[in-house]
């Protein structure tokens, strides 16, 4: 009897405190360094949740690895709804495949909140590269071969995808110089350090309007109408080629199925509001959202998908 009443208190007290979730300010990890699409968006939503929440959703950068370190922070967080990551096609899709000992499993370690947004990447040369166009670029790398260097966010991030794919698909060979995120890259690129880069729309596009760095293409399937005057890499010559990097929300798995809901709910919200699909827009992306059950058969999805390009691709983590 007694040991019944205090199961039943038990289950109580946590429905409970399901109910009046959140009590305490929520902990958003981002797994890359701040200035990257990642950071740029988990701000972008951590004001409007933490007015909606009425608890201080707290940014925290803990970059490292290809954003292995901050995610395994995640996967191995109390499932309390406190400690949350936003997620990319990089950290939750392809790094399953890429690293044969990672130290958390997306699918079994994860439960998807919310998708967010996604967008293409821009290629971008520094002007000291004598190239202007894709095929300028693919005809200089294959003269070239393992000469031509490019940046990008680290090892399985979207810039180390998209180049992954242009070097299978252009038939050329690179060297990758991965960074500790995003914006170390940008700056990299930028002075010269390294000549090309698959950056974020809202990375490249500041520069390419400055004439520090020169635009080729986009990895969508469309233009993006940050840059119109920007063709696909597809239409440049590289048919077949397309890469979109996606985000999206992801607690610990176990976290409340209630608690799940009502984050996913109020981020769905959220990336509907004009002022954030407006600034999502700003930095050419664009609002994707899907709940918790779309977005975990997504994920599934994802980390499929990048198993067939990673064994096609040869992708190594160095």
């Amino acid at each position: 009897m007694l040991l019944a009443a205090a199961a039943g208190c038990g289950v109580g007290g946590y429905a409970a405190a399901t109910e009046t979730y959140p009590v305490k300010p929520v902990r958003l990890v981002v797994a890359f360094s701040p200035g990257g699409f990642v950071d740029l968006t988990a701000r972008l939503v951590a004001a409007p949740l933490s007015a909606a929440l009425g608890q201080q959703v707290v940014v925290e950068n803990r970059a490292g690895a290809g954003g292995i370190v901050g995610t395994e922070l995640v996967a191995h967080a109390a499932p309390d709804g406190y400690t949350l990551t936003v997620g990319s096609a990089g950290t939750h899709g392809v790094n399953q495949n890429l690293y044969p000992k990672l130290p958390y499993n997306v699918l079994r370690d994860f439960q998807p909140v919310a998708r967010l947004a996604d967008a293409p990447s821009i290629l971008a040369v520094h002007p000291s590269l004598p190239v202007r166009s894709v095929k300028d670029l693919i005809a200089l790398a294959r003269s070239r071969p393992g000469q031509i260097m490019y940046a990008s966010a680290g090892a399985g991030t979207s810039t180390h995808l998209a180049a992954a794919l242009f070097e299978h698909l252009a038939r050329v060979k690179f060297v990758h110089v991965p960074y500790k995120g995003g914006g170390p890259a940008m700056i990299a690129v930028v002075a010269g350090e390294v000549p090309v880069t698959f950056g974020t729309a809202a990375s490249v596009s500041p520069h390419t309007r400055s004439g520090r760095l020169r635009g080729l293409a986009v990895t969508g399937g469309q233009r993006s109408a940050l840059l119109p005057d920007l063709p696909t890499i597809a239409e440049s010559g590289l048919p077949g080629y397309e890469m979109l990097n996606w985000l999206g929300m992801f607690a610990p798995a176990g976290t409340p199925r209630a608690v799940v809901e009502k984050l996913s709910s109020e981020l769905v919200r959220i990336v509907r509001m004009p002022e954030v699909s407006g600034a999502l827009q700003a930095s050419g992306a664009e609002p994707s959202p899907l709940g918790p059950d779309e977005f975990a058969a997504f994920v599934k999805s994802e980390v499929e998908k990048w198993a067939k390009v990673v064994a096609a691709t040869g992708m190594t983590a160095n």
